[in-house]
């Protein structure tokens, strides 16, 4: 049986360091809180008034949320994935909604138009097709969403996301993200290249949620540590 100094530093770790749920958790809740707030005031949101109307939070934000505090080294969850990703497909789904009417085909073409959209932006966000799912039910209901819809949505995510620069900065996780420089292995030819991982993973035909970079300096971690070279 480990002992309990040892089970308590292991229960710590997993906590609050490195990428503990602690520390994920605390962040999403004060970025959801921070920008729903900030968007209220922003945009006037008071009883009675465009409340009504307009949300001063969106449900896709909290998808976002997951990603920019819990894995933010994440290629889905770097700025302009987040921004991009999610602004392009709201536009996407606002659009559809529009054109289209009914919302069983307004949602099936939105969704896959901004997977498609946000692929060619290099902007691919996962909430991004839920952004657009639900602008073009919105905007195919009763009483369609226009473009004011897009204020909201827009504040939510640019403040989301400067909360999570600023608590991601401040809590050791430097977002954007930046791979960890480690030296190649001193040996007098290197194992293997950079464009050696890329081949790979072009040989395996996969979509894998880590940088290239962030592979490299893995592998260059690893072989030092088990002393080869």
């Amino acid at each position: 049986m480990a002992p309990a100094s040892s089970t308590h530093e292991h229960w710590r770790t997993r906590a609050i360091g490195h990428l503990g749920w602690a520390r994920g958790a605390v962040g999403a809740g004060i970025g959801i809180a921070l920008a729903g707030l900030a968007t209220w005031l922003a945009l006037g949101l008071t009883p009675g008034g465009r409340s009504d109307v307009l949300p001063f939070l969106v449900a896709p934000l909290g998808a976002s949320a997951v990603l920019v505090f819990c894995v933010p080294a994440s290629p889905l969850a770097q700025p302009w994935a987040v921004i991009g990703g999610d602004l392009l497909s709201a536009a996407v789904g606002l659009i559809a909604g529009h054109l289209i009417g009914d919302p069983w085909a307004a949602g099936s073409l939105a969704v896959g138009t901004a997977i498609a959209v946000m692929s060619l932006a290099r902007c691919l966000h996962p909430p991004g097709g839920a952004c657009a799912l639900l602008c073009a039910l919105g905007a195919s209901g009763k009483v369609p969403w226009d473009w004011t819809w897009m204020a909201p949505i827009a504040a939510n995510v640019m403040l989301l996301c400067a909360v999570g620069w600023l608590y991601n900065n401040l809590t050791g996780h430097p977002w954007p993200h930046r791979p960890p420089r480690v030296p190649h292995p001193p040996v007098a030819a290197p194992p293997y290249t950079r464009e050696d991982i890329v081949a790979v993973l072009d040989d395996w035909n996969e979509v894998l949620d880590v940088d290239v970079d962030d592979l490299d300096a893995f592998v260059q971690a690893l072989l030092r540590r088990g002393g080869r070279g």
